[in-house]
């Protein structure tokens, strides 16, 4: 069985959150383009990657295959409130036989969040990352991979995981968000 395309997908404060320190989904880096884009790739993925307290929500979300990881279950399991999704442990499980349950060949699997889950997928090793950024401020809040906000930057994580900037795409210049590409150096 061939292994997909690992693709991340976050929107982050200018401090490098992707929610509030209860875990919310801040209504300031809620931008409708960035939805758009967002959707629309999670929309293409083969199945969405996401931990226990994340998923990306829209009309779609149960639909959609799935990986939810979590550290409830001992053994790959199906969920038992979504047909279309596996329970895993990657403590007693690899990836690949994650995968391999959800009966995809190849593909895109789009990994998106939490904290714990972006940082697993960055030793997995992700294809590509794309990363919104946004002026807004969550000061203290749940960061996108384990340590930005208090010792390093995103940036310096995915470098430091062989990441490189590809590119910047403007998504929308009224309120400063735009997309970057991270991929495999």
């Amino acid at each position: 069985m061939k292994r997909p395309r690992l693709e991340g997908y976050a929107v982050i404060s200018k401090e490098g959150m992707i929610a509030t320190a209860d875990g919310h989904f801040p209504e300031a880096i809620k931008i409708p383009a960035d939805h758009e884009f967002y959707q629309g790739s999670v929309d293409r993925a083969s199945a969405v990657v996401n931990g226990r307290h994340s998923a990306e929500g829209g009309p779609k979300e149960k639909e959609r295959r799935r990986i939810v990881l979590t550290r409830r279950v001992d053994v790959l399991a199906p969920d038992p409130d979504n047909p279309n999704a596996v329970l895993w442990n990657p403590a007693t499980a690899p990836f690949d036989e994650a995968w391999a349950r959800l009966g995809l060949d190849g593909g895109v699997a789009a990994v998106v969040g939490g904290t714990e889950t972006f940082g697993l997928f960055l030793t997995i090793g992700y294809d590509a990352f794309y990363l919104t950024r946004t002026d807004a401020s969550i000061p203290k809040g749940r960061p996108v991979f384990p340590g930005v906000g208090t010792t390093t930057t995103a940036d310096e994580v995915m470098k430091k995981a062989g990441l490189v900037l590809k590119g910047t795409r403007m998504l929308d210049a009224s309120v400063n968000c735009r997309v970057e590409e991270w991929v495999k150096g």
